[in-house]
């Protein structure tokens, strides 16, 4: 079955008409959510997904309809059901059904999700794998051209103050991902006030002598589950983590970028542009109305480019890669690292 979805306590078929109109998701985007990867049938570190779910809804005071074991049967059971080894498991918790006020009403936590299956590149797991930005079969570390890794597009950081809260409401992520997808860019990388903090869909790496620097876990980041699993990555390697923001222009400093998050797993970036037109605003956002959101122009500065073949990023994707691939094999059942 290549797709299972689930509304408020039922499995239902793919197209079918579950959600009432006043259900607050739907009008409010009032909810949070989590996207879980599932490996050769097991969701993974979805003890840190429940984690982050269970904290978001705590901020926005939404109740939790199960406790963790209630969770983890529903997810499992709605893996089985898919009958699917790779797969993405989305789910969400909305405030409920009631009549359209912005106050708070008094109604339960309402629970939808879906399965969808992913395809797998390569014919093992354990293979190069081009899509988190290893080199394909043809290539090794040292011969794979810097020119065939996609770029990031830099866009000012236009989302609310705590983007550590996991909402459904995500209009500013969507339009950011779509001038990205419009420019033929990954990701769109997002700055406040000439400070990167993360891309519209993922966290922003960078490597400076060596070592790594991210982004702080601070309100203006979602505190990425990749994200978490690279940093202990990093640390049984032997590669200094530093969490501290990066500006824009300690970019000449930077050795190489990467972008991790649950479906993208590891992405090695080649290159940072900018629109011209939007460059003022990644230091200091203007008050005055825009005509269109999502309007592109025709140049692009670029402000990083790739120096020479990645290294730290290659590596860390070779070991999550490993990881994986323990556990598609069966060898690894632990979910989290400790």
């Amino acid at each position: 079955m290549p797709f299972v979805g689930y509304y408020d306590g039922e499995f239902v078929e793919l197209g079918a008409r579950s959600v009432p109109i006043e259900e607050r998701g739907h009008q409010f985007g009032d909810g949070v959510y989590e996207v879980v990867r599932v490996y050769g049938g097991r969701p993974f570190l979805l003890d840190w997904h429940l984690e982050r779910m269970e904290n978001s809804l705590k901020a926005i005071a939404i109740e939790n309809p199960f406790d963790r074991e209630g969770w983890i049967q529903l997810i499992g059971e709605a893996i089985r059901r898919s009958g699917e080894a790779e797969a993405t498991v989305y789910w969400q918790v909305t405030r409920g059904i009631a009549p359209r006020n912005h106050v708070f009403p008094s109604a339960k936590s309402v629970v939808s999700l879906t399965v969808r299956p992913l395809a797998v590149s390569g014919s093992s797991a354990h293979e190069a794998h081009t899509a988190v930005g290893e080199p394909g079969p043809a290539q090794t570390a040292d011969t794979a051209p810097q020119a065939s890794l996609p770029p990031l597009i830099a866009l000012p950081d236009e989302r609310w103050a705590n983007a550590y809260v996991k909402s459904i409401n995500l209009l500013p992520n969507v339009i950011a991902k779509e001038i990205a997808h419009r420019y033929h860019a990954q990701e769109a990388m997002l700055v406040k006030n000439g400070s990167i903090t993360e891309c519209s869909g993922s966290n922003v790496w960078f490597v400076r002598g060596g070592e790594l620097w991210t982004a702080p876990t601070n309100r203006f980041i979602l505190p990425g589950i990749t994200r978490r699993f690279v940093r202990q990555l990093a640390k049984d390697a032997g590669v200094p983590v530093h969490e501290e923001a990066l500006h824009l222009d300690e970019l000449q400093d930077v050795e190489e970028v990467f972008v991790t998050s649950t479906t993208q797993e590891i992405q090695l970036i080649g290159s940072i542009v900018t629109p011209v037109d939007k460059e003022t605003a990644l230091y200091n956002l203007p008050a005055d109305l825009p005509s269109s959101l999502v309007s592109i122009g025709e140049t692009l500065k670029t402000l990083w480019t790739s120096p020479s073949t990645p290294v730290v990023g290659l590596k860390l994707a070779r070991l999550f890669r490993e990881t994986v691939y323990r556990i598609q094999q069966g060898e690894s059942p632990l979910a989290v690292i400790q």
